[in-house]
């Protein structure tokens, strides 16, 4: 149980956090191109910078910002979860031995369901206040009146019950492989640099349905897209997407390796290299 709650865990959660705080906040603006393509079905612009430009010039100058702080407090409470279960299992299953991939593709996977599990209701809600003021092409979009998380939650509740909180969870745990793969080729990147280092001799490396929603609904849901659309509206705003997404986890793992090499160094602590 002390691998679960070491300082070391706490570390990379803080770590990891923060890092990913920071690759949001840059990038943040096209997650708002990427939320808007994917929502707005009417929108005439297609691509990530010109639907900024639209944003912008329709909106004020800050509107790609629009719901950044329910945005990052999500996140934080997210990777925070995310690092800190994966770190701590690795520790406590890897004991000091070589990982695999293997291991760190169902460490990844763990990790990601305990993070959905507990963080669902705070994405509901800041979904919900990122499209907030937004202005949209499509009626069909009911606009909404949060004064910000609280209140968000209070009238998720109160209007639609406690389980609407957790919209969306059947399709979120369908989702977890995708940072389980991010986690395993990059730790698995970072073993053979290290391993590479090592040879030659240096010995550090600077480092609206129900809860659960169901099959069912996801298919019907895909169904109506493709019937709607065609095939290429399942990939609406892929553009901002991978931008983002790329963009964003470079600069999280690299915030994140710094932050926490300093850390250690700072207390003086030696950090468990798991090759």
């Amino acid at each position: 149980m002390s691998s679960i709650a070491s300082y070391e865990s706490l570390v990379h959660a803080v770590s990891g956090a923060v890092g990913s705080m920071t690759a949001m906040t840059v990038f943040f603006p096209l997650d708002t191109a990427r939320l808007r393509l994917q929502v707005d079905e009417k929108r005439k612009s297609k691509t990530t910078p010109a639907v900024l430009l639209e944003i912008i010039k329709e909106e004020g100058l800050l509107a790609p910002y629009r719901g950044w702080f329910p945005v990052i407090s999500s996140l934080c409470c997210s990777n925070f979860v995310y690092f800190y279960t994966f770190n701590s299992l690795k520790a406590l299953w890897v004991k000091g031995q070589h990982s695999t991939t293997g291991k760190d593709l169902v460490l990844g996977v763990v990790a990601g369901v305990v993070n959905v599990l507990l963080t669902t209701p705070l994405w509901v809600v800041n979904t919900r206040l990122k499209l907030q003021g937004a202005k949209f092409r499509n009626e069909d979009i009911v606009p909404t009146n949060y004064k910000g998380i609280i209140d968000a939650f209070h009238q998720i509740i109160r209007d639609e019950g406690v389980l609407a909180l957790w919209n969306g969870t059947f399709p979120s745990l369908l989702l977890v492989f995708n940072p389980a793969i991010q986690f395993m080729f990059y730790e698995g990147f970072k073993r053979k640099l290290l391993k590479k280092q090592l040879q030659f001799g240096r010995h550090r490396l600077n480092p609206e349905n129900r809860t659960l929603g169901s099959l069912r609904n996801v298919l019907y849901l895909l169904q109506q897209r493709v019937r709607r659309f065609g095939l290429m509206g399942l990939y609406k705003g892929l553009e901002a997407k991978l931008l983002q997404t790329v963009l964003t986890a470079a600069l999280m793992f690299l915030v994140y390796e710094k932050l926490t090499a300093a850390t250690f160094t700072v207390m003086g602590l030696k950090r468990s290299r798991r090759p």
